[in-house]
């Protein structure tokens, strides 16, 4: 069974020791505040009160086979790079770190993180589309150009079948899966000559920009939205 430690019982830090425990016990918390380690410290495997930067204390805490350690150090910038250096150092193979800004983002690449999470950024990209569009009911990036998304049926599929609408060549979007908006689980549609209905709600993969057009039900407003949406999150160079 995989290992995973947690450094810093921040709000980031906190949701992914409930994910990590949903699937395994082998995890290990750290935190500087007492309080905080007595309060989680029964769902742990192990816990400790320890300050994260001191680098020896950590190199005997975090176990050398350990297959990935969650950093969250609230908004210490300083406190989180120096961390992940020590990780580093100490031959950490995973290092999910949460970062502030796009420049602590670089930094902690630079020192050995591999894997750079914004919280705020990636809540804001997955809750804004679905306040935008009243056909997108979830949404969620994958990379800088795939994302999977529930999304209502729009006027354009209605009454077309999955080959009549060939939302792959008109939208670019790939159909995953399929459910009905009144509640059910997804299932694959099996069928290439269903027909799609108002209540249907689509899994479609896809890049942002053509999801997001495809959740509106007109053409001028699923341009617009396109629009809206490439300011939004404009692609990095």
């Amino acid at each position: 069974m995989k290992q995973f430690a947690i450094i810093g019982l921040g709000s980031f830090g906190l949701r992914m020791m409930e994910e990590l425990l949903s699937i395994t016990t082998e995890l290990i918390i750290i935190d500087k505040d007492r309080e905080t380690i007595e309060k989680y410290k029964d769902q742990a495997k192990a816990a400790y009160i320890a300050d994260a930067i001191n680098e020896v204390a950590l190199s005997k805490i975090i176990p050398a086979d350990i297959d990935a350690v969650v950093v969250d150090m609230g908004g210490k910038i300083e406190l989180s790079l120096m961390v992940t250096n020590y990780l580093k150092k100490m031959g950490v193979r995973d290092i999910i770190v949460k970062a502030q800004t796009d420049e602590h983002g670089e930094v902690l690449s630079m020192l050995g993180a591999t894997r750079i999470v914004f919280p705020d950024r990636e809540a804001a990209k997955r809750i804004t589309p679905m306040l935008v569009s009243s056909l997108l009911f979830n949404f969620m990036p994958i990379s800088e150009n795939l994302s999977l998304a529930e999304v209502q049926a729009n006027e354009y599929c209605l009454g077309k079948t999955l080959i009549e609408a060939n939302l792959r060549k008109e939208f670019g979007l790939n159909v995953v899966a399929m459910r009905k908006k009144d509640g059910g689980d997804f299932a694959f549609i099996s069928d290439p000559s269903y027909t799609f209905e108002e209540q249907d709600i689509l899994l479609v993969a896809g890049s942002e920009e053509r999801i997001f057009a495809f959740s509106q039900n007109s053409e001028p407003a699923r341009a617009a939205l396109g629009g809206l949406f490439r300011n939004l999150f404009p692609k990095k160079n």
